[in-house]
């Protein structure tokens, strides 16, 4: 069974769906046959490269929401982040593009890593108020993660991988995805948000259990024969 799920770095709830879906993850008892696959989605494509300004300026002047808004989103965001266990840092957050943090995430999934540089990226953007856009943290991240610095370095000087991350965004605005988190599972269901853990568990369960062969219930043992008349294309059982 294949998970994916499109997300942004910068997106808070991304985390917190994260765990969330971890949690249920964990608790599910096919979960070494389920195959989960981070996709790339930008909140916002046109931010430069750098924001001269904190978390709560870009939201207020960029989105033009009030500040007094933004500081009462900061407080529930982060409170619901403290039950899953993440300490939100929103006043030290470095406003950044994602993208090149997106294109790291595909060289990491080459290398069997995406998942740990999906939860390096955003711990430390949300927790640690490292900058996400910044070369050399993005390198020391990579290096981290076991990749070469040859590698990295045509992260930054070649448009590798860029292509993939565009491709992600199109796939999504195909499926009608509009927000993140979203989660897709095998192409046939899809759950929007940060949902609590048993919302996840339930479409897990829901979405192998249509996925497998009817197992016949009450089956006869080896060897033997069931006593239960039924009718067929030639006729019916006397």
């Amino acid at each position: 069974m294949k998970i994916e799920i499109w997300s942004d770095v910068a997106c808070p709830w991304c985390y917190i769906g994260k765990r969330r879906f971890e949690a249920a993850l964990a608790e599910f008892p096919h979960r070494d046959s389920v195959e989960v696959q981070w996709r790339s989605y930008q909140l916002d494509p046109t931010l430069p490269e750098h924001y001269d300004g904190t978390e709560l300026e870009y939201l207020s002047t960029r989105k033009g929401m009030a500040p007094a808004q933004v500081s009462q989103m900061f407080e529930h965001v982060a409170e619901q982040a403290k039950g899953e266990g993440l300490n939100y840092r929103f006043d030290a957050v470095v406003v950044a593009n994602s993208f090149t943090a997106h294109r790291l995430i595909h060289l990491a999934a080459a290398h069997g890593k995406q998942d740990a540089a999906k939860e390096r990226l955003l711990s430390d953007h949300f927790e640690h108020g490292k900058d996400i856009g910044s070369r050399e943290y993005l390198t020391a991240l990579g290096l981290d993660l076991g990749i070469g610095a040859g590698e990295l370095d045509e992260l930054f000087t070649t448009d590798r991988y860029a292509d993939d991350v565009r491709h992600d965004f199109e796939e999504g605005r195909a499926l009608g995805i509009s927000g993140v988190p979203f989660f897709v599972i095998d192409r046939k269901y899809g759950l929007s948000g940060a949902q609590p853990s048993a919302m996840f568990s339930q479409a897990l369960t829901q979405a192998w259990q249509e996925k497998q062969p009817l197992v016949m219930a009450g089956a006869a043992a080896p060897g033997t024969e069931t006593s239960a008349e039924a009718c067929g294309p030639d006729g019916c059982a006397i």
